[in-house]
């Protein structure tokens, strides 16, 4: 299926993005009153980081994958559990019967849709008063290693701008008229990569990538010049999991 923005090239590169906080994901869950196997959707899955987290907490999942690469890696991630399956579909049209699912879970993915149209369908797809989510994992840039690549970026792109993904969503959430007791919640995650992992994870920045355009690989060698002068094999990288929940209307 066809999207906007294609991650054919990257699928790989994502198996190695961080997890999302556990305390985070639990504590979005006893807020919606999601118990073991209750039905929900994860919309633009990728390669299962949030649909994992929700399937080993005994969740019936339905994972909802645009992309052909990212799907087929999410597929072998969670081929031990028997109550997740994966189907073609995007936020806005995700293919799924109505009046079916408890929750619906975006992860690192509702910023790439039409918001309004992907929420729309989300409360579509949701039982009555059923709940949705939204989430991102966003680098600590007070890091002192994540400040200096932020400075890296920023000295090359003056007007580098991350999108609606490092957006606070509760404006759009609330305006949107189409949810109640919006909740948000957070949780730490520290990261630890291989310094040519944390490299290539640059290498497959969609959003810089776009915006650097033949910079970009300009960008790429000064990062790299920076994770060598900390003369580390592995480093770790702080990131918060910022969760947005509502129940629908």
């Amino acid at each position: 299926m066809k999207t906007t923005w294609d991650y054919s090239d990257l699928a790989n590169a994502y198996l190695m993005r961080p997890d999302y906080s556990d305390s985070a994901i639990d504590d979005m869950l006893k807020i919606a009153g999601i118990q073991k196997g209750a039905k929900v959707c994860d919309v633009g899955a990728g390669v299962a980081h949030l649909t994992l987290k929700l399937a080993v907490r005994g969740l019936d999942v339905t994972a909802v994958e645009p992309n052909d690469a990212m799907r087929a890696n999410g597929i072998k991630r969670t081929a031990d559990f028997p109550k997740v399956r994966w189907f073609e579909g995007t936020g806005e049209q995700s293919g799924q019967p109505a009046n079916t699912y408890e929750m619906v879970t975006f992860g690192s993915s509702f910023n790439v849709t039409d918001r309004t149209a992907a929420l729309k369908e989300s409360i579509r797809i949701l039982k009555p008063n059923g709940w949705f989510a939204c989430m991102w994992n966003h680098r600590d840039l007070k890091d002192p290693i994540q400040s200096k690549i932020e400075s890296i970026i920023k000295s090359v792109i003056s007007d580098y701008d991350y999108g609606t993904r490092r957006a606070d969503q509760t404006d759009f959430l609330n305006e949107s008229g189409m949810l109640r007791e919006l909740h948000k919640v957070e949780g730490r995650v520290l990261h630890t990569q291989s310094v040519e992992d944390c490299l290539e994870a640059w290498r497959s920045h969609a959003t810089l990538h776009r915006q650097a355009g033949p910079k970009f690989k300009l960008i790429i060698e000064k990062i790299s010049e920076a994770l060598d002068q900390t003369k580390l094999s592995k480093i770790q990288i702080p990131y918060t999991t910022n969760i947005w929940v509502a129940q629908v209307k």
